[in-house]
């Protein structure tokens, strides 16, 4: 009997520690330390988030969206790098205050977590190499697809074929695309198409359906939401979000596209 207590008692332990204790400010915003706006991203992500050499440090789109959002709150902003198919468990488990990681908004996604108002416009593509026969999505039937683990790729993916293969980054799918392996990879666009312009051997195929990609956000801090679509909104209108599209991606994809 004591042994089951103390199993129990460890259990709850566990429980409490994953869903640590927050500072809450005055207007009922509640953050892990009061000063601190603490968001994660993958570093998995190129362009979108990905590691400097020299620090380990992160830097990207999403990244620097992050850090601008921080400043409009008036935090420090904090990085926080956790595995992209682990963000949204750690989002709820209270390892980050929010993350920044281009997440598609979506409704499994929906019922475990808050999301921003969307701060990119994006969408999967098919990239196949350029000697492949495959032109759209009809012509992945039967097709071995690779997808980054924990993306909405996967399923997007199983709409066309049963043979899929997951990687930890769409990276790395891309890169194993470009050197011979599977016939196609789906992707967000602009990571496809910044892996090609870096010299991976792959090229865009069609682009599938458009997504909205948003800050997530744990769903006991309705406040927080609120902060963060205000700071959004002032970014949008000053002009910041626009110019860091454009500074890393040459045009400008935090407006909504009219198809």
């Amino acid at each position: 009997m004591k042994r089951v207590i103390g199993v129990l008692l460890l259990g709850v332990a566990v429980i409490l520690t994953g869903c640590a204790q927050k500072d809450e400010l005055a207007d009922g915003t509640k953050l892990i330390h009061k000063n601190e706006f603490i968001f994660a991203a993958s570093g998995e992500f190129k362009p979108f988030s990905y590691v400097r050499n020299k620090d380990l440090t992160m830097t990207g789109f999403d990244v620097a969206v992050g850090e601008a959002i921080a400043h409009e709150l008036g935090l420090e902003p904090v990085q926080k790098r956790i595995k992209f198919k682990g963000i949204v468990e750690g989002i709820k488990t209270g390892r980050a205050d929010a993350a920044v990681a281009s997440h598609t908004i979506n409704p499994g996604r929906s019922k475990q977590v808050f999301f921003s108002t969307p701060y990119y416009y994006s969408g999967p593509q098919i990239f196949t190499r350029p000697d492949s026969d495959i032109k759209t999505v009809e012509d992945l039937k039967g097709k071995e697809v690779a997808v980054a683990k924990g993306s909405t790729y996967a399923a997007t993916a199983a709409r066309y074929t049963n043979n899929i293969k997951q990687y930890d980054s769409d990276i790395t799918a891309l890169k194993a695309l470009s050197i011979g392996r599977h016939d196609a990879v789906i992707t967000d666009f602009v990571t496809g198409r910044s892996a090609k312009k870096e010299g991976f051997k792959i090229v865009p195929k069609q682009l599938i359906e458009r997504s909205e990609q948003a800050v997530v956000m744990p769903k006991d801090n309705p406040q927080l939401v609120k902060r963060v679509n205000e700071a959004l909104e002032r970014l949008r209108k000053n002009g910041t979000l626009k110019k860091i599209s454009i500074e890393y991606f040459g045009e400008d994809i935090t407006e909504k596209p009219e198809k």
